[in-house]
């Protein structure tokens, strides 16, 4: 280190760099921790947020003086405001309580103080981490930088794709396509249809990603140390919360036993599960484009997506379904993380879970490429796809299923025997029924129409 300043912790004296923002235990955090990278940006904004509503509160009590109350407050904005991103250099995988975060923020900002004209001296621990605990506080910005990042990412995202989908169904509600079972052909559905189902999956996906957000607004902030609230004052944790949600315009309260908020991350993992179920619709929805698209020769090519980028180094003219691709790698991953965050639940060791700040990148990251992904998915796949009209009619006219309408009507094993023939020979099962029953072509036909059939009923109805 070229240039260095000798600070102070209990264990002793540390060099640290003469331009860094941070303290002696944030250095020790980098030269033990060189492992992953640094904590997201939206947990550190979420403890700076943290320290500013704590310094209010505080303030409030008269256990903070104004002068004080104002310079971590100036310098918490500044943090929040994303100012100086490279003061929070500790690792992902730290210690568990995630005290290392902790102090990074509060040594920035008692260093951002100093900066400040006239400003009285802001210790790091006494000041801006008055009242409050790395154990109560780390949870509370794991809590605080979800809500935030699921409301403003995620679910806008969402409704993005829900209205990109209710255009297209409505716009493809009468294109009739052969149904697919085990990914056999079965009976027929309208392209509008499938993806009204996909709305429906997302309607479930959305309602339990706002069911698991609400659940992180009861906040542990308060607990301090053990969940007794040692050190902090007994109308902190309800006065900290009101000022909050004054500042996030979201709705936190105290959590009624901050034992739970400690001890375990029941909570988080909710929000984990509701991730990981996006997910795999997503996928489902992808892979169902995947195979829509596939051909265009050789496969079901029933749509056509959007070219988007050549396909191969080798093949000429091949077009791949990349954005699908991207999704699906997308759902793997948040599926991977949702197992490491339901490992780390189980973290909780009495009073305190030690896995924390995996959890909080994990949620955050899992939010991210989610709300991205889908934006994508929605832009380049969904709502420009096209309609191959002419390979879905043939397709549902040749389809032996058919057959299955006339099963009221001539029991299923003589209408097994017309799918038979009709495969076998290539000839359509209207013609077969019209040789093998005494039924005139003209109640065949309406009892085979393709389009009526997807509006399900029984045969005369």
């Amino acid at each position: 280190m070229s240039g260095y300043r000798i600070e102070h912790d209990s264990l002793g004296e540390v060099r640290v760099g003469e331009e860094a923002l941070w303290g002696a235990q944030t250095q020790r955090a980098v030269d033990n921790f060189p492992i992953h990278g640094a904590m997201p940006a939206a947990f550190i904004a979420a403890l700076a947020q943290v320290k500013w509503c704590a310094a209010q509160a505080n303030a409030e009590l008269g256990l903070l003086d104004e002068a004080r109350r104002a310079a971590i407050q100036q310098a918490a904005d500044e943090i929040i405001a994303g100012r100086y991103p490279d003061a929070f250099p500790v690792d992902v995988f730290q210690t568990g309580s995630g005290t290392s975060s902790n102090m990074n923020v509060n040594e920035v900002i008692s260093r951002l103080c100093q900066q400040q004209p006239d400003a009285p001296a802001v210790h790091p621990n006494d000041h801006v981490n008055l009242g409050q605990s790395s154990n109560d506080t780390v949870p509370t910005a794991l809590y605080l930088s979800a809500v935030l990042e699921v409301g403003s990412k995620l679910l806008p995202a969402l409704n993005h794709l829900d209205t990109t989908l209710a255009a297209r169904a409505s716009e493809l509600d009468d294109v009739v396509k052969t149904g697919r079972t085990h990914l056999m052909d079965a009976m027929p559905v309208t392209l509008g249809q499938e993806l009204e189902s996909w709305r429906a999956q997302l309607g479930f996906v959305v309602a339990r990603l706002r069911d698991a957000r609400d659940g992180l607004l009861e906040i542990p902030q308060g607990g301090t140390a053990v969940g007794t609230g040692i050190n902090a004052h007994p109308e902190f944790a309800p006065l900290f919360a009101q000022h909050l949600s004054q500042r996030t315009h979201h709705n936190f309260t105290p959590m009624s036993t901050a034992f739970a908020g400690l001890g375990a991350i029941d909570r988080p993992l909710a929000l984990s599960a509701a991730l990981r179920g996006y997910a795999v619709v997503l996928m489902k929805i992808s892979n169902d484009l995947r195979w829509m698209n596939s051909g265009p020769i050789h496969g079901l090519a029933e749509i056509r997506l959007p070219a988007v980028q050549p396909g191969s180094s080798i093949m000429p003219a091949k077009v791949n379904p990349v954005i699908c691709e991207s999704a699906c790698m997308v759902s793997a991953q948040v599926m991977g993380l949702d197992q490491a965050n339901t490992i780390a639940a189980q973290s909780g060791n009495f009073q305190l879970n030690v896995m924390l700040p995996l959890v909080a990148a994990n949620l955050l990251e899992m939010t991210a490429i989610l709300a991205n992904v889908t934006r994508i998915l929605t832009d380049g796949a969904i709502a420009g796809f096209t309609v191959n009209h002419q390979v879905i009619g043939e397709a549902v006219g040749r389809n032996p299923i058919l057959v299955t309408a006339l099963n009221p009507v001539i029991g299923y094993e003589k209408a097994a025997e017309i799918a038979k023939e009709a495969f076998a020979s290539g000839r359509s099962v209207l013609d077969v029924a019209i040789e093998r029953t005494d039924l005139d072509r003209e109640a065949l036909a309406r009892y085979l129409d393709p389009a009526r059939l997807t509006r399900g009923g029984f045969p005369g109805q």
